[in-house]
C-alpha cells in the first residue's frame, strides 16, 4: 500500500505538470506581478505600516581595519532582531551585503557565518549578519544548537503568518537598517546557505533594492521538497498551487544572481534538482535581456559554505556592487575568528527589551487578537448566529477545497464473530491514490438504529470503553473505526517525525501542496459518512478523541446533513498557546489561517443545535482541564447553544458518567 507520501508527490507532480517557462516579455510581466502577490499572500500578513527600528548599539568590538557593532533593532513592534555589524575603517562610502544564517549551531555568531562577514569586511564591504526569527538569541531560551523549525516555528501557521513570511520581513527591514548606515553607498546584496540560502533567495526575489543575491547549497525546486524533510522556515504553503521555484529566482532578473550547488548535498539542494530551477530562470533573465547576470556554479562538497564557496561569492559580489573584476574567485583575506560568546547581544537573555517577542509569543499575541474578534460574534438570538456560522462554514470549506470524486467501494469481508459482535475489514477510499483500512462492528440481527464512527490519530487512540461501548452497543450501533490518513504504519511515511511533531514531513509536504492535512483528514471523515448514506439508519454520530477532534468538527460544520451528532473525548480546547505545542503534537492540525475561521470552541459552536458532547479536553502544550476550565474554555459554544435554545444537547463534563448521558 502507497503511504501518504506517495499521494501527495503525485499531486504536487499534477500541479506543474502543464508548466511552461514564459516565451515573452509581456508574458512574463504579467505572470511576475500575480506571483508576487501570490507569494506575500502565501507568506502571511505583513504590517500595512513599517514600525519605528529604534536601533541599538550593544557594544563595540575594535579590530585591525574594521569595527564589530553589536545591535538590536525592531523588524516589527516588540519583534527585535539581533545583530552583528562589520564596518570597514575607510572614509568612501561602501556597498553592503546582508549575510542570513541557515541552520548552523550558533546562529549569527557561529564560525561557519563568522567567515562570510569577516571575509567581505576585508574586501571593504558593510556587512550585515542577523539571527533569524526564533533562531539564535531570538529563541525562547537562547543556546548552542536551538532550532526554530517543527512545533516551534508552526506555532505561527494557525494565525496566517509562517516563519518563512516572518524572516523574509526581518530581512526587509534589515535593509531599511543597512540603507539608513551612512557608511554605505546604496548598493546592497544578500547571501546565505541552507535556510540562509531560502532566505536569500526569498529577500532577493521580493525586495528590488537588492542588486546581487547568492543562495549557498539551497536552491533545488519545490516538488523535490516533497522526498525530504525540510525546516518549516523554507515552507511556502500552498506554493505548488501556483508555482516552481524557477520563477521565484527569476523574479530577480534583471539584477544579479549567483547560485552556488555542492555535488554531495542532500537531493532538495542537489545540483541536479537545482538545475532545473535555474534553467527556468534562464529563460526569464534571457527575456530582460540579463543573461550575463545569471551564474550557477558547482562545488565538490558537502552541505556547507566553505571557503571556495565564499571565495566564488566574493568576485560576484565584487563585481556586481563594485563594478570591479570580471566576477571571478577572490581569495579570502586572512580573519580571526570571534568566540560566539564574545558577539552576543545578551549575554544575559533576561536582559533582552520588555516584551521581546519569540514565534510562540508572537502567535500567542495574533491569537488572541483573533479570537478576541472572534468572540465579539457571540449571539444574542439563533437568527444573528446562523448568519455568522453561514460566514464561517463558508471559509471552512474554502480551506477543505473541492471534495474529491469518490471511488469505489470495497467490502474486504467478514473478518470473525465474536459473541453477538460481527466484525468485518472495510478499505475506504476517499479518494484517489488514499486506501483507509477501516473496521465495521455491529451486533448480529440488531436493528442499527445508530451508526458510530469513532476516528483516531496514531497515539492517541480510543477504544470505546464498557461504558460509553455498552451504552452504545444496547442504542443497536453499527460501529466504524476510521484512522486517519497518514497515521497508520500501513500508509504512514519512514522516518515522518521531527523536532517533536510525529508527522513533520507529511504535515509540511501538504501544505506545499496546499492541502493542509486537517483538511484532507475532513475529506475521509465526509467519504465515510457519505458512503454510508443510502442506508435506512438516520442518526450518525461522529466519536472522536484527542487530535482527530478537530476534523471532526469542521467536518461537522461544513456538512451538517451528514453527522447528526458529535462526541469527543479529550479533545484540544484552544490553538493558543505561549509555548510551543508539547512533543507528540501532530503538525496535521496546524492548517494555516485556522484561527482567521475561529478557535477550537467557535468551530464547536456551529454543531449547534445537534447534540455535542465534550468529554475532557486538554491544552496544545499538554495540560488537561477540570470540569471548572472546561466550562470556561467553551463559554462560547454554550452561548451559542444558548442562544439556539438547545442548552440541554450540550454536555461539557471533566469525566464522563456515560450511564447517566443521554445520548
Amino acid at each position: 500500500m502507497p503511504d501518504i507520501d506517495d499521494f501527495l508527490r503525485e499531486q504536487g507532480r499534477k500541479l506543474r505538470e502543464k508548466d511552461e517557462a514564459p516565451k515573452t516579455r509581456a508574458e512574463w510581466d504579467k505572470r511576475r506581478a500575480d506571483l508576487r502577490d501570490k507569494m506575500f499572500t502565501a507568506m502571511g500578513d505583513f504590517p500595512a505600516k513599517p514600525c519605528d527600528l529604534e536601533p541599538r548599539q550593544m557594544g563595540v568590538l575594535k579590530r585591525d581595519g574594521y569595527t564589530i557593532e553589536k545591535l538590536i533593532f525592531q523588524s516589527r513592534p516588540n519583534v527585535w532582531v539581533t545583530a552583528t555589524a562589520y564596518v570597514p575603517d575607510v572614509k568612501a562610502k561602501v556597498p553592503a551585503v546582508l549575510v542570513v544564517h541557515g541552520h548552523w549551531a550558533f546562529a549569527r555568531r557561529d564560525p561557519v557565518v563568522q567567515a562570510r562577514c569577516l571575509g567581505l569586511v576585508k574586501l571593504g564591504f558593510f556587512v550585515l549578519a542577523v539571527d533569524a526569527f526564533g533562531s539564535g538569541e531570538r529563541f525562547t531560551a537562547p543556546a548552542r544548537g536551538t532550532y526554530h523549525g517543527a512545533l516551534y516555528g508552526s506555532t505561527l501557521w494557525p494565525t496566517g503568518h509562517t516563519l518563512l513570511g516572518m524572516c523574509v520581513y526581518d530581512n526587509r527591514r534589515a535593509v531599511d537598517y543597512i540603507l539608513s548606515r551612512p557608511e554605505v553607498n546604496g548598493k546592497l546584496g544578500i547571501t546565505g546557505a541552507s535556510g540562509g540560502g531560502n532566505q536569500s533567495m526569498y529577500a532577493g526575489a521580493l525586495d528590488e533594492r537588492i542588486q546581487a543575491v547568492v543562495p549557498v547549497c539551497s536552491v533545488g525546486n519545490f516538488q523535490v521538497y516533497l522526498k525530504a524533510a525540510c525546516c518549516v522556515c523554507e515552507v511556502l504553503p500552498g506554493a505548488l498551487t501556483f508555482t516552481e521555484e524557477g520563477d521565484v529566482l527569476g523574479l530577480v532578473a534583471p539584477r544579479a544572481l549567483m547560485v552556488l550547488s555542492a555535488s554531495m548535498d542532500a537531493i532538495q539542494f542537489s545540483p541536479t534538482e537545482a538545475k532545473k530551477s535555474v534553467e527556468r530562470a534562464q529563460a526569464i533573465f534571457k527575456l530582460r535581456d540579463a543573461e550575463s547576470k545569471l551564474k550557477h556554479q558547482i562545488f565538490e562538497s558537502k552541505h556547507d559554505y566553505n571557503q571556495p564557496m565564499r571565495e566564488a561569492m566574493y568576485g560576484w559580489m565584487t563585481l556586481q556592487l563594485k563594478g570591479e573584476g570580471k566576477g571571478e574567485a577572490i581569495p579570502e583575506p586572512k580573519h580571526d575568528i570571534e568566540k560566539p560568546e564574545d558577539l552576543a547581544c545578551f549575554p544575559d537573555p533576561n536582559d533582552r527589551p520588555k516584551g521581546f517577542l519569540t514565534p510562540p509569543l508572537f502567535a500567542e499575541m495574533v491569537g488572541k487578537e483573533l479570537i478576541a474578534k472572534a468572540d465579539k460574534l457571540e449571539p444574542d438570538h439563533a437568527e444573528m448566529w446562523e448568519a455568522t456560522a453561514m460566514v464561517m462554514r463558508a471559509e471552512l470549506k474554502k480551506m477543505v477545497g473541492p471534495i474529491p470524486k469518490l471511488p469505489k467501494q470495497l467490502l474486504m469481508g467478514v473478518g470473525n464473530t465474536m459473541g453477538r459482535m460481527r466484525n468485518l475489514q472495510w478499505e475506504v477510499r476517499p479518494e484517489d491514490g488514499i486506501f483507509l483500512n477501516g473496521g465495521i462492528g455491529s451486533q448480529i440481527d440488531c436493528k442499527r438504529l445508530l451508526k458510530c464512527v469513532v476516528l483516531h490519530h496514531e497515539g492517541i487512540k480510543y477504544e470505546l470503553g464498557n461504558s460509553l461501548g455498552g451504552k452504545l452497543q444496547r442504542a443497536e450501533a453499527e460501529f466504524y473505526l476510521l484512522p486517519l490518513r497518514g497515521t497508520t504504519a500501513a500508509d504512514k511515511p519512514a522516518r515522518d517525525a521531527s523536532g517533536g511533531a510525529v508527522d513533520h514531513n507529511s504535515a509540511e509536504h501538504s501544505v506545499w501542496i496546499g492541502r493542509p492535512l486537517l483538511t484532507q483528514w475532513v475529506v475521509d471523515i465526509h467519504a465515510i459518512f457519505t458512503v454510508n448514506l443510502g442506508d435506512k439508519h438516520p442518526r450518525k454520530i461522529a466519536v472522536a478523541a484527542g487530535v482527530a477532534a478537530v476534523p471532526a468538527l469542521i467536518a461537522a460544520a461544513c456538512f451538517p446533513n451528514l453527522i447528526d451528532y458529535v462526541i469527543l473525548i479529550d479533545p484540544p480546547v484552544t490553538y493558543l498557546t505561549d509555548t510551543p505545542y508539547a512533543a507528540g503534537t501532530p503538525m496535521g492540525i496546524l492548517a494555516p489561517g485556522i484561527l482567521k475561521v475561529g478557535d477550537i470552541p467557535h468551530l464547536a459552536g456551529l454543531i449547534a443545535p445537534r447534540r455535542l458532547i465534550i468529554a475532557g479536553g486538554t491544552t496544545m502544550n499538554g495540560k488537561k482541564l477540570n470540569e471548572k476550565e472546561l466550562q470556561a474554555a467553551f463559554a462560547f459554544t454554550s452561548k451559542v447553544y444558548q442562544a439556539n435554545k438547545a442548552a440541554a444537547k450540550l454536555t461539557i463534563t471533566e469525566k464522563a458518567d456515560w450511564e447517566k448521558i443521554e445520548l
